[in-house]
């Protein structure tokens, strides 16, 4: 299943808990989030479709993470930003011994992080790691 292509700005109140005395977020956040979750019904159309973006992780890897959930746009979208467990799904391949654990919060909309596919962000990954820079990028 492809991701969300949702995308909002986070509001000012957001940012400043990410920026915190004591939190351990980015220096620098970003001002827009994407929805992480993998395409939902009416994803654009539906005013209360709600989408949600991880922003940072909980005190401990089991403890809820923040997480910044909206729905709709413009004057009539809502949001929030709260603590959220994570999803307890487990994917086992007994063939290759593979554990991993669903990176979403607990009762999220289907799918599980791992039936999740971007597209662009694998393409991406992929130029970096072969070492290849974006045509217009200077750097060797």
């Amino acid at each position: 299943m492809l991701q969300c292509t949702a995308v909002t700005l986070l509001p000012p109140d957001a940012v400043s808990r990410l920026l915190a005395p004591g939190v351990n977020g980015p220096d620098d956040p970003e001002p827009y989030v994407l929805c992480e979750l993998g395409e939902h019904d009416g994803t654009h159309t539906d005013p209360h479709t709600e989408h949600a973006a991880y922003l940072r992780p909980g005190r401990t890897p089991d403890s809820p993470a923040l997480w910044f959930f909206w729905a709709g746009s413009g004057p009539e979208r809502t949001h929030r930003a709260e603590p959220a467990p994570w999803c307890p799904a487990v994917l086992r391949r007994l063939d290759s011994g593979l554990v991993r654990r669903c990176a979403l919060f607990d009762h999220h909309s289907p799918s599980h992080s791992w039936d999740v596919t971007d597209p662009l962000g694998d393409l991406i990954a992929e130029r970096l790691v072969s070492g290849d820079s974006p045509k217009g990028d200077p750097s060797p």
